[in-house]
């Protein structure tokens, strides 16, 4: 049976942020592919799941050649390693896979994009803003999200493409399980979040569906935090 929903790609979208959000697209109605590594979850209904590695140029390629249509593209394929991307190889690894693998991934989603005159939501962070003393190749892939965001908010505005990205402020994800269980991290955490919690991987939900939507139409470069006020303090 032909597909009738309108068709959403998420990378990095098999657990985490990732998953959340592919979870609120098909639960909007949406026709979702979660693509990541890893165990892939049971399908779930308008969600299936697919394996992708973002280093892998013909890999993405193979992927979206199964594609008729993409309307959404979610890129939220990313990887952190705390203390040891001081090493340069490390540093490397980390860059490659969350800032090029993004790269990767829109410059091959681009036609289908071009189609549907689509849109492009990247996963940034409060490192696009901050320094990270353990994490300096995730905060300046991170930061290299935002400017990426904008650049291509630039080049694919003629073909119709919207480019948004999402800052997540501090979200209870595998990725922050050491910062969690630091009491001493948290609390500076929390004590300096507004809102006073840390945040849930479905506070992302919303967001991502605006940024997606004809609502956000006119909307295209920026990058916008969701994070319970953190950057504001």
């Amino acid at each position: 049976m032909e597909k009738t929903h309108p068709e959403v790609l998420v990378t990095g979208g098999t657990s985490g942020l990732g998953l959340a959000i592919a979870r609120g697209f098909a639960s909007a109605g949406y026709s979702v592919t979660a693509a990541g590594l890893g165990p892939l979850p049971e399908p779930e209904p308008g969600l299936g799941f697919r394996s992708l590695d973002v280093t892998d140029a013909a890999a993405i390629g193979a992927l979206l050649a199964g594609f008729s249509s993409l309307t959404v593209l979610v890129n939220a394929a990313g990887v952190i390693r705390r203390g040891a991307e001081l090493e340069p190889d490390v540093f490397a690894e980390v860059v490659d896979i969350n800032l090029i693998g993004t790269m990767r991934v829109c410059a091959s989603a681009r036609p289908l994009l071009r189609e549907s005159k689509g849109a492009i939501i990247n996963i940034a962070s409060m490192l696009s803003y901050f320094g990270g003393g353990l994490v300096p190749g995730y905060a300046a892939s991170k930061g290299g999200i935002a400017q990426l965001t904008k650049s291509l908010a630039i080049a694919y505005a003629a073909d119709g493409i919207r480019v948004n990205a999402l800052a997540p402020g501090w979200i209870s994800t595998p990725l922050t399980k050491d910062l969690r269980e630091d009491e001493d991290r948290s609390a500076a955490i929390l004590s300096r979040t507004p809102m006073g919690r840390w945040g849930k991987p479905e506070d992302l939900i919303g967001p991502a569906l605006f940024l997606a939507s004809e609502a956000a139409g006119f909307v295209t470069g920026t990058i916008l935090n969701v994070d319970g006020g953190y950057a504001a303090a």
